[in-house]
C-alpha cells in the first residue's frame, strides 16, 4: 500500500428520470467497467474490513469481530488471524495498491514517504558471497517478507535483515506493461458500456439505448437528465456497500437525498 494511487478520479454519466428520480441507466468508461467487475475478486474479509462490521446486513460481520477478539492462544500455531481480518486479492489481474480496487485514495490516506519494510534471512548475503559450496550449504536463501522474526522456508533460521521497498517512478509501472503488451483491468477500452441500476453491465449502442427507454416506458423525454457524476473512494464503497444490499445501486449512491459529487 505504499505505492502512489492514482490521483484521477473515474467518471461516468448518468440518465436520470427526475420524475421518479431514478437513474435509468449510466454511460461509462473501461475505468468503471474494471473497478465494477474488480469487486467480484474482494474476498468477504475484505469487504468487511472497507465498510466496517456494523454496516453488514448479514452475519459476516460477526463473524469478523469474532475473529477479532480471539485471543492469540486459541489461534493455529500455522493460522494467521490477518490471513481473516484482511485477505490479500489473489486475482493478479486485479491487484492494486489502492484501498479501494482502481479507485484514488481518499486524502487522509495518501500514500506517504513511509516505504513497506521487507525482511530476508542473514543467510541470503552469506551464500551470495560465498562460493558454490559454501552457498550449497544454506540452499537458495532467497525468500522475503514483510514481517520480522518469519522463520525461512529453505535453513529456518529467522527473517530479520532489513530490506527496504523501492517504489518505481510514477507511470513507471503502466509504461512496463504496455512494452511488455500488457493489457490492464478486464475489459476491452474500445467501446463504451452500459451500467444499468442493478449493475448488469454490457456494451453501449444507439439502438439499445433507444431500447433502454422503451423498455423504462419513458414518455416524457424533457423529464429525462443527463449527470456526470465522479466515482472515488467514497463513492467506491457506497456502490460496494449498496451492492451487497440493493438492486437500484445507482440510485441509491448517486440520486438519493445526499447525491455523490457531480464532476
Amino acid at each position: 500500500m505504499a505505492a502512489a494511487a492514482t490521483s484521477v478520479a473515474l467518471r461516468m454519466k448518468l440518465l436520470i428520470d427526475t420524475n421518479t428520480q431514478r437513474v435509468l441507466f449510466a454511460e461509462a468508461g473501461k475505468d468503471v467497467v474494471d473497478f465494477l467487475f474488480s469487486l467480484l475478486a474482494l474476498p468477504v474479509g475484505t469487504a468487511v474490513k472497507l465498510l466496517g462490521k456494523e454496516s453488514m446486513v448479514g452475519c459476516v460481520g460477526n463473524l469478523y469481530a469474532s475473529v477479532e477478539k480471539l485471543d492469540d492462544s486459541y489461534v493455529q500455531s500455522h493460522a494467521a488471524k490477518d490471513a481473516l481480518l484482511r485477505p490479500a486479492v489473489l486475482s493478479p489481474a486485479v491487484t492494486c495498491n489502492n484501498p479501494v480496487l482502481r479507485l484514488p485514495a481518499p486524502p487522509s490516506e495518501s500514500p506517504s514517504a513511509q516505504p513497506e519494510s521487507f525482511f530476508g534471512c542473514y543467510n541470503i548475503n552469506r551464500s551470495l558471497g560465498m562460493g558454490r559450496s559454501r552457498s550449497r550449504k544454506f540452499g537458495k536463501c532467497n525468500y522475503v517478507t514483510d514481517a520480522s522474526g518469519v522463520q525461512c522456508p529453505s535453513c529456518c533460521g529467522q527473517m530479520t535483515e532489513p530490506y527496504q521497498y523501492v517504489a518505481p517512478c510514477p507511470g513507471q509501472k503502466t509504461e512496463d506493461a504496455a512494452a511488455a503488451g500488457v493489457a490492464k483491468g478486464f475489459v476491452q477500452g474500445i467501446v463504451t458500456y452500459t451500467v444499468m441500476d442493478d449493475l448488469t453491465v454490457s456494451p453501449m449502442s444507439s439502438i439499445s439505448s433507444i431500447a433502454l427507454l422503451n423498455t423504462f416506458a419513458v414518455t416524457d423525454l424533457a423529464a429525462l437528465q443527463e449527470r456526470t457524476v465522479q466515482l472515488d473512494y467514497a463513492e467506491g464503497l457506497a456502490i460496494l456497500k449498496a451492492s451487497m444490499q440493493s438492486k437500484t445501486v445507482l440510485t441509491d449512491v448517486f440520486a438519493g437525498e445526499k447525491p455523490a459529487r457531480q464532476a
